[in-house]
């Protein structure tokens, strides 16, 4: 330990150091990544093929698959290699990019889970403006917004947290470069910027919180004044999805970053940092798919034979263009 962390990169102490475990949890980080790989990358394939879901709840959709995509590889496959080769080095050029990324993409989820709940706001309850509110061009200027709002956030914490001195020995008692971790080997008070930054993020995903409920309380109360029991029905498959992930995702997170880093880690504390880096990326895809009949219906068309020839037409037709 003292030649790697007399290096530059950090030491990330992972679930444990007995070989059959390391092996062991490899094998599980693998195959809960590649389950969200398919099932992330189905989205995608799914509301970009099918013209039925061309709609802008399935394009924030799409975007949604496609941040959960790129969440869970920022540190699933770095922490998977880490624990085949058995050492738990991450160089510091590694380090900066997975705390920029890991951020960036965090707050981006956040930005598109709001966003989708404006989304169905406006078709419960303004449903007459709907198409003017929500047009393509709205669309695309939301998703814009919400990449950038992400870079700018991944961009200060980094820009923050790599410019103060570190103290001591560079080891991190998490399976990735976990910023709440790293603020522990701070020297003494240089951590006060860091602070204005991350209360910065805090107040504004609580803003968003605000947001998705207040959303939420006008699409319930517009729920329950809806005569037809088919028409509750039809519209609860379509939010209860997504209030399942915004309460799941923003629970997770707000517990791993507002409460202060354990000195020694606990087996609650890596399953609670698993419930907001790995899990969320791979059960949202099962969720949308089994509440949702529209997509259950699109990936039945996309797995038979008719709709792969629609879909080899539909190719070609692109590339014709």
């Amino acid at each position: 330990m003292a030649n790697l962390t007399s290096m530059n990169g950090f030491l990330l102490m992972g679930f444990s150091d007995e070989r059959k475990l390391q092996i062991l949890h490899a094998l599980l980080f693998l195959a809960t990544y590649l389950l969200a790989l398919t099932g992330n990358l189905l989205i995608i394939t799914i509301t970009t093929l099918d013209h039925r879901l061309h709609s802008p709840m399935y394009y924030f959709l799409k975007h949604l698959s496609l941040l959960d995509l790129c969440f869970i590889s920022v540190t699933v496959p770095q922490s998977i290699v880490n624990s085949l080769v058995g050492n738990g080095y991450i160089s510091l050029v590694q380090c900066i990019l997975q705390v920029f990324f890991f951020i960036a993409l965090a707050s981006s989820e956040v930005a598109i889970l709001t966003v989708m709940s404006y989304d169905r706001y406006a078709a419960i309850c303004q449903p007459l403006q709907y198409d003017s509110i929500m047009d393509p061009g709205a669309c695309r200027r939301a998703v814009i917004a919400v990449w950038i709002a992400g870079g700018l956030s991944g961009l200060m914490h980094t820009a923050v947290n790599f410019s103060i001195p570190l103290c001591g020995e560079r080891v991190i008692h998490q399976f990735f470069c976990d910023v709440p971790q790293m603020l522990k080997l701070v020297c003494s008070y240089e951590f006060i910027n860091e602070i204005a930054v991350a209360a910065f993020t805090t107040s504004t995903a609580f803003i968003c919180l605000i947001s998705i409920i207040l959303s939420y309380i006008h699409i319930f109360s517009t729920v329950l004044r809806i005569p037809s029991s088919e028409g509750r029905t039809k519209v609860f498959s379509t939010c209860l999805p997504h209030l399942f992930v915004v309460t799941f995702f923003l629970s997770a997170a707000g517990f791993e970053f507002l409460r202060p880093p354990s000195d020694s880690p606990s087996a609650v504390d890596f399953m609670f940092s698993i419930f907001y880096t790995v899990t969320p990326p791979t059960i949202n895809p099962v969720i949308y798919s089994l509440r949702n009949d529209a997509m259950k219906a699109a990936l039945r068309k996309m797995l038979s034979k008719k709709g792969f020839v629609q879909r080899k037409m539909y190719l070609k037709s692109m590339f014709k263009h």
